[in-house]
């Protein structure tokens, strides 16, 4: 017979279930800022973010526990914070226009350890485009060099960043933000594996 109190048992199922959930909702408030036909100004979209990130984290702290609920809560937030990498990334870019580089400058981003994204380079190229917008665009790559002309695809409403045209695709941030999610899950699962598998004493009468 398996033994676990009812009180732990629910704060396990919520545990467990946490990521799922602040992701789809992490997820549904970035696609309604970022391709909403009414989205809220930059500043409460982002204050949102933020909100909505603190609070499924602190609630998955808690609710695990030990140095597992830290750790599966830092995976909980790269998790959370490449699902609104994807939705920008899956965002309309309507617009494009062709620009030419100014300069092109780079920054390395070193990993934040096992189960995060690689450490990789990202590019900053400044750009002349007509009429001003985009003036700049960034890339894992160094998609061109300075004098030479790119094909950008941009949001006249500006809530989403600039991309070089054909090749936004959310599906790395999708496969890493899942696999994090996933990791994080399983954190919060292993917190119930004692309960779950303790058996019940034998209780002797008294004589």
């Amino acid at each position: 017979m398996v033994f676990m109190p009812g009180t732990e048992a629910r704060e396990w199922r919520l545990a467990a279930g946490l990521p799922a959930v602040a992701a789809a909702v992490v997820y549904g408030w970035a696609h309604w800022c970022f391709a909403g036909p009414d989205s809220p100004p930059t500043a409460v979209a982002w204050a949102g973010a933020v909100l909505l990130l603190v609070a499924a984290c602190a609630g998955y702290v808690v609710a695990v526990g030990g140095s597992g609920g830290v750790f599966g809560g830092l995976l909980l937030a790269m998790g959370l914070l490449l699902t609104v990498a994807a939705a920008d990334q899956a965002a309309a870019r309507p617009e494009s226009a062709t620009c030419v580089v100014r300069g092109v400058d780079s920054s390395f981003q070193p990993s934040l350890g096992d189960g995060a994204p690689p450490a990789k380079t990202v590019y900053r190229l400044a750009l002349d485009c007509p009429g001003g917008y985009p003036d700049e665009l960034k890339d894992d790559q160094a998609v061109a060099e300075s004098g030479q002309e790119v094909r950008v695809a941009y949001d006249p409403r500006r809530r989403v960043s600039p991309a070089l045209a054909g090749t936004v695709s959310p599906w790395r941030a999708v496969v890493w933000a899942a696999l994090l999610l996933a990791l994080s899950t399983v954190i919060a699962g292993r917190r119930g594996a004692p309960e779950r598998e303790r058996q019940p004493q034998d209780r002797r009468r008294p004589r």
